[in-house]
């Protein structure tokens, strides 16, 4: 009898940005949510902008920004789980009425000179009430997405990582512009407006947002970190916030210690613009090795360049080095969501995402902390070494408990054997 002739697995199939930008109804959510997640950005730094001018130190001023992102950092997945249950609208909607009258409550209180501990009372709750409109975007492409291909996806998760990298680069600049040219105080005061109006306005685009998953009685709650892929992301994320927060204060100290201070931004916006750069071309690629493979490849990279950073000897050298490192950031975070998003089960998808924000939040918070602390015993060029040792942490946990980044079986999914069956096919378009 003669053996039937082997299947062979089509060639992953290459998804271009047009594509993605044309699939039906996306423009409608795409639009609002920027306007909504670029005060993401302007947070802090308004914080920080707004209590210096007040108060008079950079230590107070951080400490509460610090209170600000520690308390979005936990909370932050609270709502996520919250919106899975009972939609986004139903979160969105308390969650930009809080921030408002949070924001306007510290703007107030700054402004009155009052007690530093009132200033941590107020910015608790406006970190708190920021709304996780990244995680509520992916989770509407997940609901867009979930009958097309993986690699559609994927594009998807790079989009958005390239949209949240150009938030991150004109959120700061736009508050700084605002706080300088008008008052301290409007800089906070437009990251609120624009929180209130884009997450309303996205909260009405009820038609593209995911089904609800309430909790039926008897059923057990469903939660992102049951899955300890999800947890090792979280950790892995982290990783990357540390080099986000290091980045930050180790370049404007380095920029200061040689003398040239106003060239600082110049040097973060190429590290910034080499992760949007990579990102852009990430999701143009029909990657053939599965996410696991290309997340440990991506943070080895991460790793790679981070190492270099302490040892450059002027800003045209730091320059360089630092679009090295950034080359490896968006890869590893649109891999990341990539993989979570096939670890976690449909009812905390839109969790699984915030938590990895929060941990990024988490990681920056705490990176520019000691890297601050570093600086001030060692000189600048110490901070640089807070990136390395974030990032080996987290590729050391990466690399040792990678067998729990595999997706769970599915029901309904066979896997054959030699990889030439339909069931085969499915589980390896699941991991990415």
């Amino acid at each position: 009898m003669t053996a039937p002739a082997p299947v062979e697995t089509p060639a992953p199939t290459r998804v271009g940005y047009g594509a993605l930008l044309r699939t039906p109804g996306a423009w409608t959510f795409l639009v609002p949510a920027f306007a909504a997640r670029l005060p993401y950005a302007m947070l802090s730094l308004g914080i920080v902008l707004l209590v210096f001018d007040t108060h008079g130190s950079y230590g107070t001023a951080g400490a509460v920004a610090a209170v600000s992102a520690v308390a979005q950092a936990f909370v932050g997945p609270q709502t996520g789980r919250l919106a899975d249950r009972y939609g986004q609208a139903a979160v969105l909607l308390p969650s930009v009425a809080v921030h408002a009258l949070s924001v306007g409550a510290l703007i107030a209180l700054a402004l009155g000179h009052a007690p530093v501990w009132t200033l941590f009372l107020a910015a608790a709750p406006a970190g708190a009430s920021v709304p996780q409109i990244g995680a509520m975007v992916r989770a509407r492409w997940v609901a867009k997405l979930s009958s097309d291909s993986p690699q559609k996806l994927n594009t998807a998760f790079a989009f958005e990582s390239v949209t949240d990298e150009f938030t991150f680069v004109v959120g700061p600049v736009l508050a700084t512009a605002i706080a300088t040219t008008v008052t301290p105080a409007a800089g906070l005061i437009g990251e609120a407006a624009l929180t209130v109006l884009g997450g309303l306005a996205f909260a009405a685009q009820r038609r593209t947002a995911p089904a609800q998953h309430p909790r039926t009685a008897g059923a057990e709650r469903v939660s992102a970190l049951s899955s300890p892929g999800v947890r090792l992301l979280a950790g892995s994320f982290l990783g990357v916030g540390t080099v986000f927060g290091a980045m930050q204060v180790s370049v404007t100290a380095f920029a200061e210690a040689v003398g040239q201070p106003g060239v600082s931004g110049t040097v973060y916006g190429i590290f910034a613009g080499g992760s949007m750069l990579a990102g852009v071309l990430y999701g143009m690629v029909a990657w053939r090795r599965s996410a696991r493979q290309r997340m440990l490849g991506s943070y080895a990279l991460l790793v790679l360049g981070c190492s270099t950073l302490w040892a450059m000897p002027d800003l045209t050298a730091l320059a360089v080095a630092g679009l090295v490192c950034g080359l490896a950031i968006a890869p590893t975070l649109i891999t990341g969501y990539t993989l979570v998003e096939s670890l976690v089960a449909d009812g905390a998808k839109t969790e699984a995402f915030t938590w990895l924000t929060g941990a990024i939040g988490l990681g920056l918070a705490a990176g520019s902390t000691v890297a601050g602390q570093l600086i001030d015993g060692h000189g600048a060029w110490a901070g640089f070494l807070v990136p390395i040792a974030g990032a080996g942490l987290g590729l050391a946990a990466l690399i040792s408990l990678r067998h729990l980044l595999t997706p769970p079986a599915k029901a309904g999914r066979t896997v054959a054997r030699g990889g030439a069956a339909q069931g085969a096919q499915l589980v390896g378009a699941a991991k990415g």
